[in-house]
């Protein structure tokens, strides 16, 4: 049996074991990426609802930069904060640096603007085609994006998934602001990254299994999202069809 074999079959038997130190780390890459995704969400479902009804100076380019940061590379996130957090840095004083607030910290950062663009992009399309007859009727810019978010909480699901998933996937940032601390702030991806050059194999795969069934999850969800979406749809386009012509 060679060593790709052995180490998927003790990976395996790790997870049906629930080993506890890789529950540990499961339950604590969880609980980042969840804190950090639900921040983000509040903060950019809010700015994006904004932007995607707003009209304003310079918006084409508030776009341009909020379209840019999407290809921020994890590092240069992870650095960022780290200069913040650090002892001479401006939030030095908090005292978070190499601590699970600090990832959290990071991780929402990171996915902030993933969450604005997308919810910038959905509000806006919706302003499109529904924009006018609300201004008609008196709606302000902040009722028609809440109204609009309203409209689009099915595309808003998606995008809340797919901003988990960017999170809990991510290495470079947890890795620098949380220097991957056993029991404290080691998380999946950093350690798969240390478990493989320890040459711990298996450990490594049971943690790959786990992330890959999580992102699996997470794309089944957002499929079965989409089907009910088109099914919801599909009904209000049949009401329509058999509903009598106005006088």
């Amino acid at each position: 049996m060679n060593t790709f074999s052995e180490s998927i079959l003790t990976a395996l038997r790790l997870i049906t074991s629930f080993d506890p130190l890789l529950l540990s780390i499961v339950g604590r890459s969880l609980a980042v990426s969840v804190t950090a995704c639900a921040l983000a969400c509040a903060l950019g479902m809010v700015a994006g609802a904004w932007l995607g009804v707003a009209r304003f100076r310079g918006q084409s380019i508030v776009h341009t930069l909020l379209n840019t940061s999407l290809a921020l590379p994890s590092v240069v996130v992870g650095l960022i904060v780290y200069l913040l957090l650090s002892h001479s840095g401006p939030l030095g004083f908090l005292g978070w640096l190499f601590s699970f607030k600090a990832m959290v910290l990071a991780q929402t950062i990171l996915v902030l603007p993933f969450v604005t663009a997308l919810v910038r992009q959905s509000v806006g399309d919706a302003e499109s085609g529904h924009g006018e007859q609300l201004r008609s009727l008196g709606a302000g810019a902040f009722a028609r994006s809440l109204l609009l978010l309203w409209d689009e909480r099915f595309a808003l699901i998606t995008i809340v998934i797919a901003a988990f998933g960017r999170a809990v996937s991510e290495v470079g940032a947890v890795m620098v602001v949380g220097g991957n601390i056993d029991g404290y702030t080691r998380v999946m991806t950093t350690a798969i990254a240390l478990e493989t050059s320890k040459g711990d194999l298996p450990m490594a795969m049971a943690l790959g299994i786990v992330l890959l069934a999580v992102v699996l999850l997470l794309n089944v969800l957002g499929a079965q999202v989409r089907r009910w979406r088109e099914r919801r749809d599909a009904g209000l386009r049949g009401i329509a069809t058999l509903a009598p012509e106005a006088p």
